[in-house]
């Protein structure tokens, strides 16, 4: 069945390759622990792609390229009006309000000085963000990234880095959801679509090669 479903993707002409650029960055979505504890409303099981992108990040800080952070967070206080619609589609967003500890980094990839973290409410990290300025400012133009979750703000974001002009590379190993079925039927679309999806260990190849 998946033979046949890649052979009618590519004779429609899906899957064309993407090179891998010459000044990439690092984008670690959303990797907080509200995914991460197992009394968190969106706890999702997600924890060998938290290992997965820390060693990204260690990789990326050897290699001395830029390393951008998002998570979520909404004003106290406001009762999510500035989440909009998508607040209201997806009550468990509650979490990500303002002061909560679900929306704290875990250890693995606290992040140090020089790194960027960008503060998000919608699911792409380049809608309503300075991202895209950001990355053309520092002469980026691949993204390599990974988070949580894949068929949401992993996926909203590479769309977005491709619609920008940017080249997404979504690591597969550092791209985590609630679901096999889930997970897998969103990298094979970002894959016929949108983006490169790589393993962990090219990614660092290509990352050590920066």
């Amino acid at each position: 069945m998946a033979e046949d479903l890649d052979a009618d993707y590519h004779k429609a002409g899906f899957g064309g390759r993407l090179a891998f650029g010459k000044s990439p960055a690092l984008l670690i979505i959303d990797v907080v622990d509200a995914y991460l504890l197992p009394d968190s409303p969106l706890y999702a099981g997600v924890e060998d792609a938290l290992a997965s992108n820390a060693r990204l990040l260690q990789a990326a800080r050897k290699a001395g390229i830029p390393v951008i952070l998002t998570n979520v967070v909404y004003q106290a206080g406001v009762g999510g009006r500035d989440g909009g619609v998508f607040y209201r589609k997806v009550p468990a967003l509650k979490a990500f309000q303002e002061g909560s500890p679900l929306g704290a980094f875990p250890k693995e990839i606290t992040p140090i000085e020089g790194e960027i973290v960008l503060s998000k409410q919608y699911a792409s990290a380049f809608f309503g963000t300075p991202l895209a300025s950001t990355l053309r400012a520092m002469g980026v133009d691949t993204v390599i990234m990974g988070g949580f979750s894949t068929s949401g703000c992993v996926r909203a974001s590479a769309l977005d880095a491709l619609q920008h002009g940017f080249i997404p590379f979504v690591v597969r190993e550092a791209s985590g959801d609630r679901d096999e079925r889930v997970q897998e039927a969103n990298l094979f679309d970002l894959q016929a679509k949108y983006a490169e999806v790589v393993s962990e260990d090219e990614a660092l190849k290509l990352i050590a090669g920066a």
